[in-house]
């Protein structure tokens, strides 16, 4: 079985990632953008290991579908085990952050939240977490105050803070620890703010999340 792994900058051997704990509906602006009802509490769905990739390389839009959008997102690596935690316990236990993408297949998860299906073949999918490298969470001085910016093709697209999360990172992650344990090497992405849109074959994206580093990609042709 392939073990799949992101880089730690500072730490010489990559680290093994278990599972991909992903936060939706955490940005009150993204929720009315898409017309989406509010969640009342934190909402999670997961992605595989298979799903990492390196967030400088091309994008690979799988054939099924027509659709695909990008959600910018800030990444919590897990370095400590995490289950049923109080608040205070979680940014003790977080060892880094990373830029990551949470690429949607707009047109098959529509289709499948119309006949009440799972949304993984729309959210988890081979490549659908493009990620960069992890800096230590020492060098983010507030995770929960960064702005996180997104372009395509030049244009504008994601432009907010973190600051504007309905469930701030210490929830949601302690959250997440109730349904599941959180180990070392898992990921936790945080939610997406405004600003999602459509990837074309052959765009330019350039991200850049405040502390965490700035990043080019492309989407595949």
């Amino acid at each position: 079985m392939a073990v799949h792994t992101v880089q730690l900058i500072g730490r010489p051997e990559p680290v093994p990632v278990g599972k991909i704990v992903c936060m939706g509906r955490n940005y009150v602006a993204h929720i009315a953008e898409l017309n989406n009802p509010r969640p009342d509490r934190p909402m999670f769905f997961l992605k595989p290991g298979t799903a990492l990739r390196p967030l400088e390389d091309p994008i690979v839009i799988p054939p099924y579908s027509k659709k695909a959008r990008h959600e910018l997102e800030l990444a919590a690596l897990i370095g400590k085990t995490l289950k049923d935690a109080a608040e205070d316990e979680v940014y003790p236990a977080i060892d880094g952050y990373a830029v990551s993408l949470d690429v949607t297949l707009q047109d098959v998860q529509d289709g499948v939240k119309e006949r009440r299906h799972p949304w993984e073949i729309a959210k988890a999918f081979d490549g659908s977490c493009p990620i960069s490298p992890f800096v230590p969470a020492s060098q983010v001085p507030d995770p929960q105050d960064v702005m996180m910016k997104m372009l395509v093709n030049g244009e504008r697209r994601h432009h907010d803070s973190t600051k504007l999360m309905i469930w701030k990172i210490p929830e949601l992650i302690a959250d997440a620890s109730r349904y599941f344990t959180l180990e070392p090497g898992d990921i936790v992405l945080t939610g997406t703010p405004a600003g999602v849109g459509p990837l074309e074959p052959g765009d330019a994206l350039e991200m850049e999340i405040e502390h965490v580093g700035k990043y080019t990609s492309s989407v595949a042709r």
